[in-house]
């Protein structure tokens, strides 16, 4: 039996409570809406981690950040975990990737491994796919292009190099220049065109992966107007997006002083504006798809959300608040075309198990694919779900410069985790040498995360936090031979150079 096309788009930065689909009173997601509506939309699911390296790592080896050791933009992806793109290299599928962010796309840490084709929209030399320039210019950029990255690489590794980015004057350089955000029409014009024009015999397997929905905010004109009218014509509001466009350092910093509604509601408009912008280039590559006819098991998810000022809090770096990581998640998978809705707590990080049980992979954790569910199966993670966020060490060294008083009163420093089982979440704060309580949750009737109800019900406390705790002895010491495939697979491996 031919394994199906796979196609996995990551919606960067994505909050699932501003998609129409999930509830939003605004229409921001009306393409992506039609697509669901033949899809399995997942209603509780929950990133493994806070922001771009840990949860795309988690989602190319379904190991949790504390397992695959990813937690900081320096760190490299160990080799004795083979990812999802090897694995269905190793068996017969052609890989390629679309990428917008530059921190999967252009830091050498070991998320392209697996890849046969990888192109990086980011950076001030993307890498597109050939497109019949031998010019010159062609030529040029083909050179020149693993010299960019490696410079851009170093500036994520040096604080000082860091910082000086990070300055007013010349954020608006890299953002708009540089192609920070990298380009969501060029990427999505060259995956629709590859997937039309791509008729090989190996079954494909295409990652995408959008930057949209992330600071800077500058959506269409039509779009803001449309989802917020009026909201254009007030200058007071401008100013303000525009002075947090240029201030890099406040996207992942907590706020000295709440925000006004004002502000709050600003913000959202623009980001809103920026899910629609997405939403409709999206829809030319789900039409594209759709027109193949060609069987297609398509996973589309957010690696992490944004706060906006929720809980004094701002950016995606340092918490595991709702708007944090509660993400969208949906599967549509061809012998299931009239979809449904699941509503069990689900890691994002069983995407890894999921798309090797339809490509025919073994290995050694099948059970925790997700496919089951579309049958209306047992989940044999009964419903319960964890989230880390580990401090992002060069972002912390940012703020001893900034404001180094906040880092202490909000305990920044310290690793957060949280864990889901059924309405109920609970988050633990890791200080030094301690462990304590931050908050009860229940998410179900307190979306919003408002009310802490750890008082007055401490023995929910006393079970969640065993939860946490039997999570951490199981990570302290890691299976990393964990994805047992069998010999053909080692053997397309070692052939690969993947391992030895």
């Amino acid at each position: 039996m031919r394994s199906p096309n796979i196609l996995l788009i990551i919606l960067d930065t994505l909050r699932r409570d501003r998609l129409s689909l999930y509830g939003s009173p605004r229409r921001t997601s009306p393409y992506l809406d039609e697509f669901a509506t033949r899809a399995h939309v997942f209603r509780r699911a929950v990133a493994p981690a806070h922001w771009t390296i840990p949860s795309h790592a988690s989602m190319f080896t379904g190991e949790y950040p504390s397992a695959h050791g990813m937690t900081q933009g320096d760190h490299l992806l160990t080799d004795t975990l083979p990812t999802l793109a090897e694995l269905l290299a190793a068996s017969d599928y052609h890989t390629v990737g679309f990428c917008n962010n530059p921190l999967v796309g252009v830091l050498l840490n070991g998320l392209q491994r697996g890849f046969r084709e990888f192109y990086n929209y980011a950076g001030a030399v993307p890498n597109r796919p050939p497109s019949g320039d031998g010019g010159v210019g062609g030529r040029f950029r083909t050179w020149f292009y693993p010299h960019a990255r490696r410079i851009a690489h170093t500036f994520s590794q040096s604080d000082w190099l860091f910082r000086v980015s990070l300055n007013p004057v010349l954020t608006p350089i890299w953002t708009r220049y540089v192609n920070f955000k990298g380009s969501t029409l060029n990427s999505l014009d060259d995956a629709e065109r590859y997937w039309t024009a791509y008729h090989g015999d190996q079954p494909l397997f295409m990652f995408v992966n959008l930057m949209g929905t992330h600071l800077p905010y500058y959506p269409p004109a039509d779009l803001l107007d449309q989802i917020a009218p009026g909201r254009r014509q007030d200058r007071h509001a401008y100013a303000f997006v525009n002075t947090l466009n240029r201030d890099s350092t406040a996207w992942a910093s907590p706020r000295e002083t709440p925000l006004a509604d004002w502000q709050q509601q600003t913000l959202l408009d623009f980001y809103d504006a920026e899910i629609a912008a997405q939403d409709r280039a999206l829809s030319r590559l789900l039409a594209a798809l759709d027109a193949s006819g060609r069987e297609t098991l398509v996973v589309i998810a957010a690696d992490h959300g944004e706060c906006h000022g929720e809980h004094d809090l701002f950016g995606h770096t340092f918490d595991v608040h709702q708007e944090l990581v509660h993400v969208p998640l949906i599967i549509r998978h061809p012998d299931f075309p009239n979809g449904g809705e699941i509503g069990a707590n689900v890691s994002t990080r069983r995407i890894f198990h999921t798309l090797l049980d339809a490509a025919n992979v073994r290995h050694k954790n099948a059970d925790r694919s997700l496919l089951p569910l579309l049958e209306g199966g047992h989940d044999p993670e009964d419903g319960i779900a964890f989230s880390e966020a580990f401090a992002p060490s060069l972002f912390l060294r940012v703020m001893e410069h900034r404001d180094s008083p906040l880092i202490e009163r909000m305990h920044l420093r310290s690793t957060r985790r949280a864990v889901y089982q059924g309405d109920y979440k609970l988050i633990l704060r890791d200080d030094v040498g301690t462990t304590s309580v931050e908050a009860l949750y229940n998410v179900a009737e307190d979306a919003a995360e408002t009310r802490d109800l750890a008082g007055e019900q401490p023995d929910r406390v006393a079970n969640l936090r065993g939860q946490i705790e039997g999570f951490m002895r199981r990570a302290d010491q890691p299976d990393v031979n964990s994805i047992a495939v069998d010999e053909t697979v080692v053997e397309h491996l070692r052939a690969l150079g993947y391992i030895e």
